[in-house]
This record gives structure tokens, sequence and C-alpha cells, in this order.
């Protein structure tokens, strides 16, 4: 299983950005997913997760209300889509792919991890 994630890049404080991870290999219905972040100095952390068929999505407290996490299996890909971004969101964001679960928050429980797309946020 191979995830790539892309669209990340360089915005100002208050702009948009939608992030994409296309899954390879397997079926992405197979799996709950999850998106991460990792800013510099910092552990990774978890951002948002989605159950296998989209039915049940989870954001953490500080993408509530800016963030949303969604999925389309049909075309094997997992989204977050970011609004009003803040510069303390600038980090790499990492999609993952859980296989044994749904809906679990921790890095620990993800086997399939992209490489990650730098968001920079300018304020």
């Amino acid at each position: 299983v191979q995830l790539q994630a892309f669209g990340g890049g360089s915005v100002q404080a208050g702009d948009s950005l939608k992030l994409s991870c296309v899954v390879s290999g397997r079926t992405v219905s197979s799996y709950g997913m999850g998106w991460f972040r990792q800013a510099p100095g910092k552990e990774r952390e978890f951002v948002a997760v989605i159950s296998r068929n989209g039915g049940t999505t989870y954001v953490r407290d500080f993408g509530k209300d800016r963030f949303a996490i969604s999925r389309d299996n049909a075309k094997n890909t997992v989204y977050l889509q970011m609004n009003s971004l803040k510069s303390e969101d600038t980090a790499v964001y990492f999609c993952a792919a859980d296989g044994d679960a749904e809906l679990r928050t921790t890095v620990m429980a993800y086997e399939y991890w992209g490489r990650g797309t730098q968001v920079t946020v300018s304020s």
C-alpha cells in the first residue's frame, strides 16, 4: 500500500487549502484514514480521521469549524479541506491508513504513511 499526499503550499492567514491523499496498491475502502501533522521541533499530532465508508468523521478541537475530512472511495482518495488557516497550522501534513480498526487517533495505530506535504501559513 502506498499513500501520496499533495496539495500543500504557502498561503496567507485566512486562506484555504485542500489536501489530497491518493492510495494505491489496495482499495482505500479497506482502511480507516487519518490526517496528522508535524510542526518543526514538535511531535506528530492527530488532525482528523474518517471511517472506512466515510460515514463518521472526527476533527481535533483546533480544527473544528475550520477543517473537514472526506473521502471518495471510488477515486481511492481522502481529502482534508482546511479553511481560515492560521500561522500555527504550519506543518508537514501526513495521511495515514489503518487496516485494523477505524477512527483511531494515535500515531502508533497507523501502519501506512505517506511522505507528507508542507503547509506554510504566513500571518
